[in-house]
């Protein structure tokens, strides 16, 4: 909006380990630059025995080939670098807004360096769980694939809908797990695509993915469709190699280095088959091993704490359908920051909130808090 642009100096930066800064590149195989593959869904039995030899193949290529750098990517550094650019600009304060991870991001800077912010804005929030961290929004997406799909449901059997693919709402997540299974047992060739075949665990990530918002809604459909005719659409384009690389090494690195994950199988295997039953449309994959599971750098220094020491200068806005960043882990955040903060609950579906897949209600309260300072007195819902 032009008040917010009148008021500021917009500036990015691309964190460390990310091109154009000193990129990190761990040489991994292409197969493993799947998304399919980085997600660790487990076989279609439940076993893990293949995403913990994944684990530790990437692991591996990121110890070889990553050198000092992807050792030193966790957050905490990631906020004193952006403390150094406030530096180097001559402010005293910065005002942010930080979205998805960029919530974490502005978390742990408003913990480092509370007297150094000015209006920070923090959308689609992670929960700050100081145990878990990463692993904990892993386990979110169990969640917000239960919070969005039945979205996703009413859409794809809408009568006026030309990609419908079922006649009622409640008939869409049974065919979905039906087709998910035919094709754990019989994928379908998918030339041009990595893996270059339709399997189930690809149909699940396709689902997560296009439930981040619903403009993609239609892409998903018209594969669930082709799929049950035994048919695939073209394959989607994919970023250059080196991009994805880059920013695969970066995750891992980030990942990774904030907080130490268990090595111990067992304890991977037990709550996978609890979340298989608990949540079958993710099958597991939400609490399965990730390649920190056989990361081989311990963490520099413990996850920071978020707490509600600071400045009351803090607006949260949060969507109430998110798949990737649910409402249940931004009211852990919500809690973390006490009177330091105030969150906008937006009535809407999808990943990122403002000027994205929110609503007018909730852009008009980011959009004043950024251009002069007025926050709400008290926690908000916009309908």
């Amino acid at each position: 909006p032009q008040e917010v642009r009148d008021a500021y100096d917009l500036i990015g930066f691309a964190p460390r380990g990310l091109a154009p800064s000193t990129a990190v590149d761990c040489g991994l195989d292409h197969a493993d630059l799947a998304t399919s593959r980085l997600r660790p869904w487990p076989a279609p039995d439940g076993s893990i025995d293949g995403d913990l030899a994944t684990a530790r193949r990437m692991s591996d290529a990121c110890a070889r080939n990553g050198g000092e750098l992807i050792r030193h990517l966790g957050t905490g550094n990631e906020a004193r670098d952006l403390d150094r650019l406030r530096a180097a600009l001559g402010e005293r304060k910065i005002s942010a807004w930080g979205v998805s991870y960029g919530t974490y991001v502005g978390a742990v800077y408003s913990r480092l360096f509370p007297q150094r912010t000015d209006r920070i804005v923090l959308d689609s929030n992670d929960n700050p769980d100081p145990d878990r961290v990463n692993r904990a929004w892993l386990a979110a997406h169990e969640q917000g694939v239960e919070d969005v799909f039945p979205d996703f449901a009413a859409w794809a059997a809408d009568p006026a809908n030309p990609d419908r693919v079922a006649e009622r709402a409640a008939d869409v997540r049974p065919l979905f797990l039906r087709l998910a299974a035919r094709l754990d047992r019989a994928p379908l060739p998918w030339p041009g695509a990595n893996p270059e075949e339709l399997n189930g665990n690809v149909l699940r990530q396709t689902m997560l993915d296009s439930l981040y918002a619903p403009a993609k809604y239609p892409a998903l459909a018209k594969l669930i469709r082709a799929a049950e005719r035994g048919t695939v659409p073209p394959a989607p384009a994919s970023p250059p190699e080196a991009v994805l690389q880059n920013v695969t090494a970066v995750a891992a690195g980030t990942i990774c280095d904030d907080v130490a994950w268990p090595h111990d199988a067992a304890a991977y295997e037990k709550d996978v088959a609890a979340s298989r039953k608990e949540f079958p449309l993710t099958a597991g994959m939400p609490r399965n091993a990730m390649l920190c599971a056989a990361w081989p750098f311990p963490p520099k220094e413990p996850p920071v704490r978020i707490t509600g020491d600071g400045p009351a200068n803090i607006l949260m806005v949060q969507n109430r359908r998110d798949v990737a960043t649910p409402l249940s882990g931004a009211l852990k955040l919500r809690e973390a920051f006490g009177g330091r903060a105030v969150m906008v609950t937006v009535n809407s579906t999808g990943h990122d909130a403002y000027l994205a897949n929110g609503n007018a209600c909730g852009d008009r309260v980011v959009s004043r808090f950024l251009a002069d300072g007025t926050r709400p007195a008290a926690d908000l819902y916009c309908r």
